[in-house]
């Protein structure tokens, strides 16, 4: 038995084999490759270690239906290199929430049908992950923040050593329990206390990348223009040294008063705005999540002091 391939299918299967981690799979497409170049079975069966009769069976579903899989990961025919191109093209284009629509317009495209299974280790040889989507908002201009992030990357370059560049932003949590995943027995609930008070905290904060433990956050009673001045003032005693702090935010009204803009040139301090809508951009968010993570996912504060305390920590 010799299988006859194509100088085309030679180095799809060539491409696919390394790519794989599946042995077995592996094995299949040696047993191509070195019957087409003209090895026995019986040959085949030595330097594969496989039973003779396995190798057989091996190149009959591949000459009967263009099979590689073992029957645990379906009887999958497969994409050639072209095909796997526009495939991998249409799905970066078009988002898929499930498996059997991206079969259904395998199938219906390219006339290759795969199991389940077999799809999921396409998917996965291929680049692609099933996660969530990012949310952004939806008035964002993709345009000005490209804009955004080039002149952010041409400040890190050229800024002087000793001028910090910060990203700052307020948050402001409340004690409502906020009830998130975890690992819990399947069938069986786990109750969390929970409460809808508004007791609310107003913190501002200011980090420096790559420097998260000198971090800077306040409390303030509200955030307005005066307070944003106090920060100010709490950002410069961390950075007394520098002449000039380069500070990055968004483009709140009580960022941009006229009294705000003064006392920033007073004490050094260079604004640079963010786009609108674009938080994004703003690396500070990821640690009012950590905060979050550590300080409320299903917590239940008996009392607004013991909320309070959980965040002066």
């Amino acid at each position: 038995m010799k299988i006859l391939l194509t100088h085309q299918e030679k180095l799809t299967l060539e491409s696919r084999h390394r790519k794989c981690s599946d042995k077995r799979e592996c094995d299949r497409i040696k047993a191509i490759l070195l019957s087409a170049e003209g090895w026995s079975t019986t040959m085949i069966s030595q330097a594969l270690r496989n039973h003779q009769t396995s190798i057989i069976r091996h190149l009959n579903d591949y000459i009967s239906n263009k099979k590689l899989t073992s029957e645990n990961g379906g009887s999958d025919s497969y994409l050639n290199e072209v095909q796997t191109e526009v495939a991998i093209a249409h799905l970066s284009d078009i988002t898929y929430f499930h498996m059997h629509d991206i079969r259904d317009y395998i199938k219906d495209t390219f006339d290759v049908e795969y199991s389940i299974s077999g799809l999921q280790k396409w998917l996965h040889r291929n680049g692609f992950s099933y996660k969530q989507l990012k949310g952004v908002p939806h008035k964002y201009e993709q345009e000005k923040q490209d804009v955004f992030v080039a002149e952010y990357e041409v400040l890190k370059a050229t800024v002087a050593s000793d001028e910090p560049i910060l990203f700052m932003d307020a948050t402001h949590p409340t004690q409502a329990t906020k009830v998130s995943n975890a690992w819990i027995q399947t069938g069986r609930d786990k109750p969390i206390e929970t409460t809808g008070s508004r007791t609310r905290l107003n913190i501002v904060g200011a980090i420096r990348l790559g420097h998260l433990e000198d971090a800077i956050t306040q409390q303030y009673p509200t955030v307005n223009g005066e307070y944003i001045i106090d920060f100010f003032c709490c950002i410069k005693e961390k950075y007394p040294q520098s002449k000039t702090i380069h500070l990055i935010l968004d483009g709140a009204g009580y960022h941009r008063s006229k009294v705000v803009k003064s006392k920033a040139i007073e004490l050094g301090i260079e604004l640079h705005y963010l786009p609108p809508y674009s938080p994004n951009l703003n690396p500070i968010e990821r640690l009012w999540k950590v905060m979050n993570e550590h300080a409320r996912n299903n917590k239940y504060f008996s009392s607004a002091k013991a909320f309070v305390t959980v965040h002066q920590r």
